[in-house]
């Protein structure tokens, strides 16, 4: 089969939309991405349809909704048979080579119980010919690096954690016990320009994941001190939590599932002061901006190489990170910092639209069609997302979506979460819906409990207006567009398929 060209898929794990555009953008240095928006497309109101990563990245590569995959949590496992990125690019004669990790729970079924995939969530997603492992949790080929540049540390864990260059007690903002050039960034990318090298004029895809800026909260020096705290603008939201707390009932346990403690190594009781909470956002940022170094190294090699112009570039993010906005970290919640995440594409021979925004909504679930579209692969139904290269190519379809949809699930059916102890929920109903339209923003629980109404016209997210009788019609309008939004896309697999007297038949989706 003729190829249409090479394919560079890059997701950045955690990084906020607004690193590149927003609250953040002006206290980081991101000159590789910033280059890379000029000569892409930049789509501004890009979100991810849930979280965390696990799911995130199921919905990514399979273009579905998670209420389609349900692979709802990282251990929820997906199932076996699901069309995602790898095997449609394989049908193109492409090998989908993986450069670190999709965090896919495999799915029991097909696997025997002793079976070492049912032990972890971060196995490769079917499909994926895994070229070098980078799981966060495991990372065996870095852990054999670092022993073999000399690195002790007796818990693999360790590594994680600030070391102080003294000797003496470490501070937040110490640096990791490796060199930079050691670094599980740095790592990937020579692991990644190594292996891709051979492959120049051959026509390939690559899925390239960064973990960083994920926490553990360590970076290598210089990247640990390369932005003052104090210099950085304040988190987001109300000076008190007990304010936060007021606001509803699910945000409560979503503060205290998740504190500044549990986003770096080797410091128990991490107070959430503005001191810390700055140090660690400067951590943050000092992250992205080395994986915006390596990145640069692979657009250099791309152009070095003659095969930039021969290429699909694209880079995301899987979904955001509260970073102790709204008194919060992770990305377990409902603002807009846990889902709106980068996305620029550079599609070979658009150059006239090179440097050009797109306002109209997307979501994460594009990617998978947009790839297999330009490759020339047809798109199964059961993807829920649709293809942007028209929107590339500076063309808007007229039936194009006018709001974004989200999904979380906060259940745990081995051991019940904080939310559901708190808030009386079971394993089924311990989910909630997200949409987004011009205006407002209108959260749904599956459990009795009151909505959540933001109006951007108002107060945004400063304030729940879901309460207010002034907004009974746009509650019940939004309320409508949610149900006829989850009608209209449930699992298409076959649902267009019909079996006749000649034979099966099917209609395509789109």
């Amino acid at each position: 089969m003729q190829h249409a060209g090479n394919v560079l898929f890059i997701i950045i794990d955690q990084l906020r939309a607004d690193c590149l555009n927003g609250a953040l953008a002006a206290h980081v240095d991101l000159p590789n991405l910033r280059a890379f928006m000029d000569e892409a497309v930049t789509f501004d109101r890009h979100f991810s349809v849930t979280n965390p990563c696990g799911p995130s990245r199921a919905s990514i590569l399979t273009g579905q909704y998670a209420m389609n995959h349900r692979s709802v949590r990282n251990g929820a496992p997906l199932r076996h048979d699901t069309p995602n990125i790898a095997t449609e690019m394989r049908k193109a004669g492409y090998i989908p080579m993986l450069f670190g990790y999709t965090d896919t729970s495999a799915d029991p079924r097909v696997h025997d119980p002793n079976d070492p995939i049912l032990t972890s969530f971060e196995h490769p997603m079917a499909g994926f010919h895994e070229v070098v492992e980078m799981r966060l949790e495991e990372s065996y080929p870095w852990r054999s690096h670092l022993m073999q540049k000399g690195y002790a540390f007796d818990d693999y864990w360790d590594v994680h954690k600030p070391v102080s260059p003294s000797g003496g007690e470490p501070r937040l903002s110490d640096p990791a016990m490796y060199r930079a050039e050691d670094s599980d960034t740095a790592f990937l990318t020579d692991a990644f320009l190594n292996n891709i090298a051979p492959f120049s004029g051959k026509n390939w895809f690559a899925h390239l994941t960064y973990i960083r800026p994920h926490p553990p909260l360590v970076a290598p020096a210089p990247y640990n001190e390369m932005y003052d705290p104090a210099t950085l603008s304040a988190p987001a939201g109300f000076p008190a939590d007990s304010e936060e707390r007021a606001m509803h009932p699910f945000f409560g346990p979503t503060m205290d599932k998740q504190t500044a403690a549990d986003f770096v190594e080797g410091f128990d009781d991490v107070q959430p002061t503005l001191e810390n909470i700055q140090t660690l956002r400067a951590v943050y940022l000092g992250l992205a901006t080395e994986v915006d170094h390596h990145i640069g190294r692979v657009i250099q090699h791309l152009k070095d190489s003659g095969q930039y112009d021969d290429t699909l570039l694209v880079i995301t993010a899987d979904h955001g990170e509260m970073l102790g906005d709204r008194h919060s970290w992770g990305k377990m919640t409902v603002y807009d910092a846990a889902y709106h995440t980068p996305l620029m594409i550079r599609m070979p021979g658009n150059q006239s639209q090179a440097g050009t925004a797109i306002s109209v909504p997307t979501e994460s679930i594009d990617i998978t069609p947009t790839i297999l579209d330009w490759v020339g692969q047809p798109v199964p139904n059961s993807m829920d997302g649709r293809s942007l290269v028209p929107l590339l190519q500076g063309q808007i379809p007229e039936d194009w979506r006018s709001y974004s949809f989200s999904e979380l699930d906060f259940s745990e059916p081995e051991t019940p979460t904080l939310w559901q102890q708190v808030l009386g929920t079971g394993n089924s109903d311990s989910c909630l819906s997200i949409l987004r339209d011009e205006r407002f923003t209108l959260v749904e629980f599956a459990a009795d409990l009151p909505p959540i109404l933001f109006d951007y016209d108002g107060k945004g997210e400063m304030e729940n207006v879901a309460e207010d009788p002034e907004y009974a019609g746009d509650l019940a309008r939004l309320g409508r567009q949610m149900l006829r939004h989850r009608m209209r896309n449930m699992d298409h697999t076959l649902s267009l398929h019909s079996i006749t007297r000649d034979g099966p038949k099917s209609k395509a989706r789109y």
